[in-house]
């Protein structure tokens, strides 16, 4: 069963590309049909391609490892950080700070200092600094949060990338191509699907258009975290369980070197 509905997808308008005019030619594959000047996106090849992105998705989440995802266009930033905050994935929906995965150890560094400046507040050396200094430092650790509040908790290099618009988000995807990273994207009939390792041909300038595809992809990836979850669980219990049966086998033996001694004791 796929996880899209087809009549959600065309409601939502996931089907409109862009202008005849800025079409890439690389999207042909997708493209339905032509209309007043438009192009129309082929929401059969989309359930398809988004179904293929999904299931990928949800086995990287079950595998433990954080996805980001990238949005900074107005149609879809809060979108898509509405959507992931239910999943606790990173996300970058200001600007993209060029290095984020190139040069990860800076990125890390600027993190830490956020920290740092927060433990200042907590163990008194907030008190011991000037009126102007802590200005200063609130500034920095304003824009600190505006830019890497979101990737706070990542401790490594993600697993994947989704992209919302991987015309605008270049550097980014250039980045993950750099470093291997797989990278997910809504494209839209102006891009070019062959950058990106899962492309999903849909509308990427509606709102609407996106929060459709983010609840599918965000579903997929709830559900493997689920799956990750119950495995643990029954890993735990196996533990658990084994622990006990060797508990009891140690104990066995000596019993019945103590009824043996017993029985010695009376011959």
């Amino acid at each position: 069963m796929s996880r899209a509905n087809y009549n959600d997808l065309l409601e939502a308008g996931v089907h409109f590309g862009h202008l005849t005019r800025k079409w890439n030619p690389a999207m042909a594959p997708y493209i339905f049909m032509e209309k007043n000047g438009i192009h129309i996106i082929d929401l059969n090849k989309t359930v398809a391609k988004l179904d293929e992105a999904c299931e990928a998705l949800k086995q990287i989440a079950k595998s433990g490892k954080k996805i980001m995802f990238v949005a900074t266009k107005k149609q879809a930033k809060d979108v898509v950080a509405s959507t992931v905050k239910n999943i606790n994935m990173p996300y970058v929906t200001e600007r993209w700070p060029g290095g984020m995965l190139t040069n990860f150890a800076t990125i890390r560094k600027a993190i830490k200092k956020m920290g740092t400046i927060d433990r200042m507040a907590t163990d008194g050396t907030w008190e011991n600094i000037n009126k102007k200094e802590r200005l200063l430092i609130s500034r920095e650790r304003e824009k600190l949060e505006k830019t890497l509040g979101s990737v706070s908790d990542l401790s490594r290099l993600p697993a994947a990338l989704f992209i919302v618009d991987i015309s605008k988000e270049h550097i980014a995807v250039a980045e993950a191509r750099r470093l291997n990273i797989p990278t997910f994207a809504i494209v839209d009939t102006n891009s070019n699907p062959n950058i990106v390792d899962y492309a999903i041909p849909a509308n990427d300038d509606a709102s609407k258009s996106v929060q459709v595809i983010m609840e599918s992809v965000v579903k997929a990836i709830q559900e493997g975290l689920s799956e990750r979850k119950v495995d643990k669980d029954k890993d735990d219990e196996s533990a658990d369980k084994e622990q006990m049966e060797v508990a009891a086998v140690a104990e066995t033996p000596a019993e019945d070197g103590e009824r043996k001694g017993k029985r010695t004791r009376k011959s």
